[in-house]
């Protein structure tokens, strides 16, 4: 395989130092059950995929990106009674943010997209602290957040469900397994007014919530359908990397 001058992992250090890079990619995944179908590293394989196809539209645009190494664990914190979820804390999270936008401060790189692929992570307010001693322009979004799911896809959820059963089917089939194998990925709603119409939050016991660890029906899901959508989320976050990697950050408002 060539190595592709976006990839960190890939490259070597001649070619490090010839590239006048200005946009780190981050991806942040997490480690945890998806449903009995998707591997645990579901998400790490998601992000990485989005990460490098979006970095790819955006370099061959003339972007200078290039994708760091992801990390692979997340907040975890209610489903630590599921076997080998791994759990890195919000406060450990800031600790490994810190020392990477360190790094990357001294070396250079003027822009840093936290890439986020795991609904328990939040990165804001570790942003917010971090920014103001940085001089790198840090940012976040979350993949999964582009776009209208609706148009993708038929059932709705938030783990393991259909888009994330889809994405696999079309990214990585051979560590799917056939969807009759898996769980319906049925929730239990909660009981209080406030949290069912989302203006009271609690993090969610995952264990009294599913049975299978997924939260919405994987059956309909298809490798096509995972296909159009990455393809979508791609391009979106291509132009948002093109976008960031041309602008001067001091004159970003109008």
């Amino acid at each position: 395989m060539k190595p592709r001058p976006y990839i960190l992992k890939e490259i070597n250090f001649k070619t490090v130092k010839e590239t006048n890079y200005n946009v780190a990619i981050l991806p942040w995944a997490a480690t945890e059950a998806h449903n009995l179908h998707l591997p645990y590293g579901t998400d790490i394989y998601e992000s990485d995929v989005i990460a490098e196809q979006s970095a790819k539209i955006a370099w061959e645009k003339g972007a200078k990106v290039v994708v760091l190494p992801a990390i692979p664990y997340g907040v975890n914190t209610q489903q630590m009674d599921i076997k080998l979820t791994i759990n890195m804390n919000p406060s450990t999270q800031a600790l490994v943010l810190s020392d990477v936008v360190e790094s990357l401060q001294k070396q250079g790189i003027e822009k840093l997209v936290v890439l986020n692929g795991h609904g328990g992570n939040n990165f804001k307010q570790i942003i917010r602290e971090l920014q103001k001693d940085s001089k790198i322009f840090i940012t976040t979004l979350a993949w999964y957040e582009v776009g209208n799911y609706d148009d993708f896809f038929e059932i709705r959820g938030d783990h393991a469900h259909e888009m994330e059963t889809s994405f696999m089917l079309h990214s990585f089939p051979e560590l799917v397994l056939p969807l009759d194998e898996a769980g319906v990925g049925e929730a239990k709603n909660i009981k209080i007014k406030g949290f069912k119409e989302k203006w009271a939050w609690a993090p969610r016991e995952w264990t009294k919530v599913t049975t299978d660890t997924g939260i919405g029906n994987p059956k309909l899901a298809t490798a096509e359908k995972g296909k159009k959508y990455i393809s979508f989320i791609s391009a979106e976050i291509a132009q948002f990397l093109v976008e960031l990697s041309e602008i001067d950050v001091s004159k970003m408002y109008v």
